[in-house]
């Protein structure tokens, strides 16, 4: 199903004459120099191509043909593009002189040996250049000691195009290609892909590239690199029969979305994630917006544009001019490092209707008070996974898989996330926006997909002073002790919060008698006002509570550190509407 979605996607932007996609048999390079030369094959110059980049220059991507450039230690040379080393002989501060001399030789035979063949002029005058060029004459150029990194290709003065954008070049290119399927040595077999008789790859490729913590050089989604691994006596990828052509077309569309360019993938945990839709669609140029935002974005009309399609996505407005057809088939694919192979760590397949109604539940599950102002209507999952670890490093691999096949499929949230973030809690006693954002969504979420765990009423955004379970109370109290204490000591350095909060959210019967008794000192230090003020509020939630159990479990644990916020930002709430009425009167 994934390498049909690929192949699919393939055709899809191979169809699209605004984009530009290697065909079967080409591929697309880094290109830095081009080797300029007349009709007779003589040199006029090396041409740097690159182009700047803010303070460094980068490569051109050239489609040429053939694949990616071989690797191994033997003699590989490529058709009218290649390194410095088998197009020139030539390769600064050469450690080994003798097997560059050995490339250029390789590659000069193997071209010399098509000339008759092609009979196209342009080639001819490279075959000219090949056989009049000495690699002991490049160090006179000072120009090529940059081009020991990335291609080169050939262009004869006065054409437009490149030697091997040739139209009559390229025929002959694509004829040995069909030449290539109907030989009697290839492997021929049903495609499982295209369920068509044709020529099985033996790898396939161009390798995957683009996949973080993959290795560099690219790494492949089906490989087999031991014997263990085959049946049949079926060796390498003859063992997951796909043909040569649709094993190109995928790895090139799976490239084409790892692009930092085209902006189609984006990083969760250890997985790196890539999108596409059936048809072309607004939501493929979204998704990784919401999913991941630029939180740093100094574009405010982005921000705003981003932040409002956001906020209609929250009141489950549909948007279709910028989403797209409701019905359009969606899919999302998480890919993990794995050496020399790449895991495969989720794949969803969806319609855009149904990923905008998951996307939307999941922000009315996280919604609660305290949001700070400058804050997206959606956060990043990013930053809601950096609040179950102190290091992202630590962050455990299946646990971003698992939150992000729960927003995109409405499942209930991994019993990982809600344990981390309350373990988080206990080390560093912070409530803080999201950490409490999260709580409420596991919750809320759990109690209304699961039968076996029903919370006596959903938590609500904000404070509720009638929530039937006892331990958000307590987490109430705990919070007004806490004010009571700011209040009666200013500018203390640890308040109760630092000191009893885990155990008060654990074993709530042996510490909360102690901060009763503690209170009643802070409250002896505040003016009569204020000792009546906090007297009351602190009575109100008392008589909520019957007792204080010797034990909380995870959910009453979590719902304790809830109350405690919920509390907190009412606190506040009411505190910055006082001051607002003050001013007003005064004024």
């Amino acid at each position: 199903m994934i390498l049909q979605s690929l192949n699919q996607f393939y055709e899809r932007l191979a169809a699209d004459p605004e984009i530009e996609i290697p065909s079967y048999g080409y591929s697309s390079q880094k290109i830095s120099f081009c080797i300029v030369i007349n009709k007779q094959g003589k040199l006029i110059q090396f041409s740097d191509i690159r182009r700047e980049s803010g303070k460094r220059l980068i490569s051109q991507e050239i489609q040429v043909c053939g694949g990616a450039k071989p690797s191994g230690s033997g003699l590989n040379p490529c058709f009218l593009w290649d390194n410095s080393s088998y197009l020139l002989g030539y390769k600064p501060d050469d450690p080994k002189p003798e097997r560059t001399r050995e490339a250029f030789a390789a590659s000069r035979d193997y071209h010399l040996s098509l000339e008759k063949e092609i009979n196209h002029p342009g080639y001819t005058a490279v075959c000219q250049f090949l056989r009049s060029w000495d690699p002991e004459t490049a160090a006179e150029y000072p120009e090529l000691a940059e081009a020991a990194t990335g291609f080169l290709v050939f262009q004869v003065s006065g054409e437009e195009r490149y030697v091997h954008e040739t139209p009559e070049i390229k025929s002959w290119w694509d004829s040995q290609l069909e030449s290539q399927q109907e030989s009697q040595a290839a492997v021929n077999a049903f495609c499982l892909v295209t369920g068509k008789k044709q020529r099985l790859a033996r790898l396939h490729e161009p390798k995957i590239k683009g996949v973080r913590g993959a290795q560099s050089a690219g790494a492949s989604i089906v490989s087999f690199n031991a014997s263990a691994y085959e049946s049949y006596r079926k060796e390498q990828s003859f063992n997951a029969p796909v043909s040569e052509q649709v094993a190109f077309q995928y790895c090139t569309a799976l490239n084409y979305l790892l692009s930092r360019d085209n902006k189609r993938s984006f990083t969760v945990g250890d997985a790196t994630v890539v999108f596409w839709t059936e048809r072309a669609s607004p939501m493929e140029h979204l998704f990784s917006a919401f999913m991941d935002p630029d939180v740093k974005s100094e574009d405010e009309s982005l921000r705003e544009n981003l932040n409002r399609l956001l906020k209609h996505i929250a009141k489950g407005q549909y948007p279709n001019q910028e989403l797209g057809d409701p019905e359009t088939a969606f899919y999302v694919l998480g890919l993990s490092p794995n050496a020399a192979r790449i895991a495969v760590r989720f794949w969803y397949v969806s319609s855009l209707g149904e990923i905008f109604t998951h996307l939307s539940q999941h922000m009315q599950d996280l919604e609660i008070c305290g949001k700070p102002e400058n804050a997206l209507a959606m956060p990043a999952i990013w930053q809601l996974l950096a609040e179950t670890v102190r290091d992202n490093k630590d962050l455990p691999p299946l646990l971003a898989g698992s939150v992000m096949k729960a927003i995109l499929s409405g499942l209930a949230y991994p019993e990982m996330l809600y344990s981390s973030i309350l373990r988080r809690i206990r080390m560093d006693r912070q409530v803080n926006y999201r950490r409490a954002s999260l709580l409420k969504a596991c919750l809320n979420r759990k109690t209304r997909l699961q039968t076996h765990f029903q919370l006596l009423k959903e938590i609500s955004v904000s404070l509720d002073p009638d929530y039937p379970d006892p331990a958000y109370h307590m987490g109430r109290l705990f919070a007004e002790l806490e004010k009571s204490q700011e209040d009666a000591l200013p500018g203390i350095n640890a308040t109760i919060k630092d000191r009893f909060f885990g155990a008060a959210s654990a074993t709530p019967g042996s510490v909360f008698p102690r901060l009763i008794r503690m209170n009643q000192h802070h409250l002896e230090k505040l003016e009569p006002a204020g000792k009546t003020y906090h007297e009351k509020r602190i009575q109100e939630i008392c008589q909520k509570l019957n007792m204080f159990p010797g034990h909380l479990n995870l959910q009453q644990q979590g719902l304790f550190a809830l109350g405690y916020y919920h509390q907190r930002q009412d606190i506040f709430t009411k505190k910055a509407s006082r001051k607002a009425t003050e001013k007003t009167e005064t004024v």
